[in-house]
């Protein structure tokens, strides 16, 4: 753990150089996270908080938007860059139904807290008027979404609020060997879900043509995909081997602890990154 750190540290040293003099002096504002034992690096949510920055480069966000985020999540990983670049006069509604756990301590340490208005709904059914937005967004949020319905609903919500949509996931594409580590981890974490509480959580990735198929589906036009690596760590794939030996099925546990021993020693041989990350940039139909 502390030798993961001490390389994430050097990582985060490195991509600081390479953003924003502004955005590194705000991101470095919020705290390394004193997390238990199974968070692998105190630097985690910095440097997923610059891949979400990278990524959002494409999405071209104008200072003074008004922005839309689908699945903000209780750590504001996109919601930080996004409230970054919308500046001064522009605003990032916040949307989740559940996790909210540390969102504002860390709006408020990188002293963007009042560009942000958390909303906490259902996605598939946004309180608030057709085309409110400058821009829909969600970033690697589709994995949340329960079930494909749910995912074509949501998009069509979006562009609903918004003319425009800009959508980011995870491809299930290793390029690198500490991908395929994070993929082999990743992939344990709907079934080890399944088996805890008997609903699926974080489903696997979609390939880019899938979440282009959801877009249309929904009502969306697309004008762009693309696929783009960040090269980054992301450590957000491992679930506590706690968490599995909780699983009542006899079966089901000792195949899931065999599975997640094996994920988890390729971890710490290859390293774990960011699969590549699909883009499409869509307006409606």
């Amino acid at each position: 753990m502390f030798s993961e750190s001490m390389r994430d540290e050097e990582i985060l040293n490195r991509e600081l150089k390479n953003v924003e003099e502004e955005f590194a002096h705000m991101l470095m504002r919020i705290p390394r996270r004193n997390e238990p034992p199974q968070e692998p690096s105190a630097y985690w949510l910095h440097l997923e908080i610059i891949e979400r920055h990278y990524v959002l480069e494409h999405a071209q966000i104008a200072p003074g938007s008004t922005v839309v985020e689908i699945g903000c999540g209780s750590h504001a990983i996109t919601t930080v860059p996004l409230a970054y670049k919308v500046g001064e006069t522009g605003r990032v509604c916040a949307v989740d139904i559940s996790r909210w756990r540390e969102f504002n301590r860390i709006l408020q340490a990188a002293t963007l807290r009042r560009r942000v208005m958390p909303l906490w709904c259902d996605a598939t059914q946004l309180p608030v008027k057709s085309e409110s937005f400058d821009m829909a967004v969600s970033i690697h949020g589709v994995r949340s979404f329960r079930n494909k319905d749910t995912i074509v609903k949501i998009f069509k919500e979006m562009l609903r609020v918004s003319p425009r949509l800009f959508v980011a996931a995870s491809l299930p594409i290793a390029k690198t060997r500490a991908q395929k580590a994070h993929l082999e981890m990743y992939n344990l974490r709907e079934e080890i879900f399944e088996a805890l509480s008997g609903r699926k959580d974080d489903i696997h990735y979609f390939p880019l043509e899938k979440l282009a198929e959801f877009v249309v589906n929904a009502g969306g036009t697309i004008t762009e995909t693309k696929t783009v690596d960040t090269g980054l760590p992301d450590h957000l794939a491992t679930l506590p081997k706690e968490f599995v030996e909780k699983i009542g099925d006899e079966e089901k546990r000792e195949r899931l602890l065999e599975r997640w021993e094996i994920a988890f020693d390729n971890l710490l041989k290859y390293g774990e990154e960011h699969p590549p990350v699909g883009i499409i940039k869509a307006v409606k139909a």
